[in-house]
């Protein structure tokens, strides 16, 4: 049994300088001060750190958004909370548009939290690979700066490439694929989806997956995706540090996932993944709210 945490969205925010204004964190700002600001915690995510520790899982997933206005003070505390949370041998980081929030600090992620971002060949580049027992963890990078109003993402022709070939090389293995946006945006959130999105569909369907998970959209919820063998479940989560339930958004929480080793006494077996959902109470702890069978 394998059994892996996911969270995502933390959002940590500082109060940019006056400098600094002079970007899309002004705007960023004003939404911050106007209904962010009461919705992202610290201390909410203080207690969801402390929950996901306490599930001793064999690993944790974080896709993305660490921080808010890709600010050097939150870069840097973005990387104590990791320390915390777990070593970089024990925790897998995707960046989301939040964190290459502005150009100029596209290499920033890497910079701070680049060992948590490293695959098992040493090097710092997406796609990248980590294997964990009879798991793959697949990690890719959609977050790239944008204009205002916009938090597009983006993959590439390099990496769903890669993403293919290893897609192969791990056909064996349970694979997870880890990415900030979520494959399918409806069209309400035209100006926040994944632009190639229908290539990475046209790979997993080909290569197929054993599992996708994404942040993103601060909210539960799973979408089916075609695959060569059968269907593929797409997972999101909310955000790690959300106070309330806020419009289509919900309150905290985080998913973990007990994966069953594919062989017994030798012989291949179905894999079977079980998700358990974690969710923020009104007093503050954190309860199973839902269990699905997904495989």
């Amino acid at each position: 049994m394998f059994t892996l945490a996911h969270l995502s969205d933390l959002h940590m925010a500082s109060r940019p300088q006056l400098a600094q204004l002079a970007s899309k964190r002004g705007l960023g700002l004003i939404n911050w001060q106007r209904k962010r600001k009461a919705i992202h915690r610290a201390e909410v995510l203080d207690a969801i750190t402390r929950d996901v520790k306490a599930s001793r899982s064999d690993h944790i997933a974080v896709t993305g958004d660490l921080v808010n206005f890709s600010l050097p003070e939150e870069y840097a505390r973005a990387r104590a909370w990791l320390g915390a949370l777990g070593s970089a041998q024990d925790v897998t980081v995707v960046p989301g548009n939040h964190d290459v929030y502005v150009r100029g600090v596209e290499q920033c992620p890497a910079e701070y939290w680049g060992d948590y971002m490293t695959g098992d060949d040493g090097l710092q580049r997406f796609p990248f690979l980590r294997r964990r027992g009879d798991v793959a963890l697949i990690a890719l990078a959609t977050g790239l700066p944008t204009g205002p109003f916009m938090a597009t993402g983006r993959l590439g022709a390099r990496q769903l490439s890669g993403l293919a070939e290893l897609l192969d090389q791990t056909s064996a293995l349970f694979r997870i694929v880890l990415i900030h946006h979520p494959p399918i945006s409806p069209s309400s959130r035209h100006l926040r989806r994944l632009v190639d999105g229908s290539a990475l569909l046209q790979v997993l369907a080909a290569k197929g997956a054993e599992l996708l998970l994404h942040g993103h959209d601060h909210q539960r919820a799973i979408v089916w995706l075609d695959g060569p063998q059968g269907k593929i479940p797409a997972v999101g989560v909310p955000s790690a540090s959300a106070l309330t339930r806020h419009g289509d958004e919900d309150a905290a929480g985080y998913n973990i996932f007990r994966i069953d080793s594919a062989t017994a006494n030798g012989a291949p077996q179905p894999w079977h993944c079980e998700m358990i959902g974690r969710q923020r109470n009104s007093d503050g702890t954190f309860a199973d709210t839902a269990r699905q069978m997904l495989l």
